[in-house]
């Protein structure tokens, strides 16, 4: 806590830009109305090495994704093709991360989404599927592997989120909560003293 009061003191443009900009979003949103089972979280594209856009998140009610490439190995299509296949890259991942880290696979279909399970991944992101093969798809992998955990990504919304609600599915990841936000107005003032 201290030292975010710093951070507020020393560095008061970017700090209240990277808190008003990800807290815009989740906090002037009006509600669904629906039970969300699954958490709310942000995709990794966000600045590097900016740890305050993530805190914001966190603040306002998002889980965060990892906060650099250290904290997880995320495996995506590039990584896979020059593998030669979601088995290859995950196993290339585990030798090279070791058993301390968590492996994400990005799946495009349900049997990318089979194979990363099966392969090892501790995390698959069913990404850019319409929401019935994504639920569909989750419901296969959690019946499979009931320890995996299942994100739904790519192309959602806050108005089509309720379509992707499912009790199989663990995080809906959205991008814009870190890129393509609507800002909240606030700034910081200090007060001053009441003078007897």
């Amino acid at each position: 806590l201290v030292v975010v009061l710093l951070l507020l003191l020393l560095l008061p443009p970017p700090t209240s830009s990277c808190s008003c900009n990800p807290a815009g979003d989740l906090l002037t949103r009006p509600s669904t109305g629906s039970a969300i089972a699954a958490r709310l979280g942000h995709l990794a594209a966000a600045l590097p090495c900016f740890n305050l856009v993530r805190y914001a998140l966190l603040v306002g009610g998002a889980a965060t994704h990892r906060l650099d490439l250290s904290n997880m190995v995320m495996l995506k299509d590039n990584h896979i093709w020059s593998a030669g296949s979601i088995t290859k890259a995950v196993q290339h991942a585990k030798t090279a991360a070791g058993f301390t880290s968590k492996i994400e696979v990005e799946a495009r279909t349900p049997e990318e989404a089979i194979e990363a399970a099966s392969a090892g991944a501790d995390i698959v992101m069913l990404d850019n599927m319409a929401p019935e093969v994504l639920k569909e798809s989750a419901a296969a992998l959690k019946a499979a592997f009931p320890h995996l955990t299942v994100e739904a990504s790519g192309g959602i919304t806050l108005e089509t989120m309720p379509e992707y609600f499912s009790p199989n599915v663990d995080v809906i990841s959205r991008g814009s909560l870190t890129q393509g936000y609507g800002c909240i107005d606030f700034s910081l003032k200090i007060l001053q003293q009441q003078k007897p």
